[in-house]
C-alpha cells in the first residue's frame, strides 16, 4: 500500500512538473521578438544650453529588441545606443558632448536601456518601466508611450511594431554634471521613435 502511495505521489509530481513546463513553454511561444530597425530608430533628446536656448540632438546608431505578448499584455525592451553616434548637427558640440567631460564615449561606449515591465490600460500599452545605464551608472527611467502599433510591414513582408515614447531624467544622476554650475539645467527630455521587425 505504501509502495502504491509513493508511486501515486511520483506520478502526480511528474504530472505537475510537465504541466508547469507546458504552461511556461506556451507563454514563451506566445511572446514575439521584434528586432530594432536601426535605419528607422533614432533616440533623440532636448537639453538646456545655459538657460538661453534648447539644443536638440539624436543618436545615429541603435540596436536591440522588443519582446511583446499582446494576449498576456507582457513584454520587455532592450536598447543599446552607441554613445559616440550623438549628433547635434554641430561638429564642435558633438566632439565636446562625447568627450571625457560629458559622455566620455571612449571609456563608456554604450548607453543601455532595459525596459523590464510593460504596463497596459484597456489593452493599450501606456508605460515601460526600466533602467537606463550611462557612464557606468544605472538608474530607473520609465518611458511614457505616446503611440504603439503593430502591423504587417509592406516592404519587409513581416509583422513590425513601432512606437513613440518620452522620458525625463537628470543627467547629474549619471555623472554628467558639465556646466551645471554655469546655469545649465541638467534635466534632459528623451524622445524615442522606434521601429522593429519580427525576427
Amino acid at each position: 500500500m505504501v509502495l502504491k502511495g509513493n508511486i501515486l505521489k511520483l506520478f502526480v509530481a511528474k504530472w505537475i512538473f510537465v504541466c508547469s513546463g507546458l504552461l511556461l513553454c506556451s507563454h514563451a511561444l506566445a511572446e514575439t521578438t521584434y528586432v530594432i530597425d536601426p535605419s528607422h530608430t533614432y533616440p533623440s533628446f532636448e537639453a538646456d544650453h545655459m538657460g538661453l536656448s534648447l539644443w536638440r540632438g539624436k543618436f545615429n546608431k541603435t540596436e536591440g529588441v522588443i519582446v511583446y505578448d499582446p494576449d498576456q499584455q507582457t513584454g520587455r525592451v532592450e536598447l543599446v545606443i552607441q554613445a559616440d553616434s550623438m549628433d547635434f548637427g554641430h561638429d564642435k558640440m558633438n566632439e565636446k558632448a562625447i568627450g571625457p567631460k560629458m559622455l566620455d564615449s571612449e571609456k563608456f561606449p554604450e548607453i543601455r536601456y532595459v525596459g523590464h515591465t510593460m504596463e497596459f490600460e484597456n489593452k493599450k500599452l501606456v508605460r515601460v518601466l526600466g533602467d537606463l545605464t550611462m557612464k557606468g551608472v544605472t538608474k530607473p527611467v520609465n518611458l511614457t508611450i505616446d503611440h504603439f502599433n503593430c502591423k504587417m510591414h509592406p516592404f519587409a513582408k513581416r509583422e513590425a511594431c513601432g512606437a513613440t515614447a518620452t522620458a525625463q531624467f537628470n543627467r547629474v544622476d549619471f555623472g554628467v554634471d558639465y556646466a551645471v554650475d554655469m546655469g545649465f539645467n541638467p534635466n534632459v527630455k528623451v524622445l524615442i521613435s522606434v521601429e522593429a521587425i519580427k525576427k
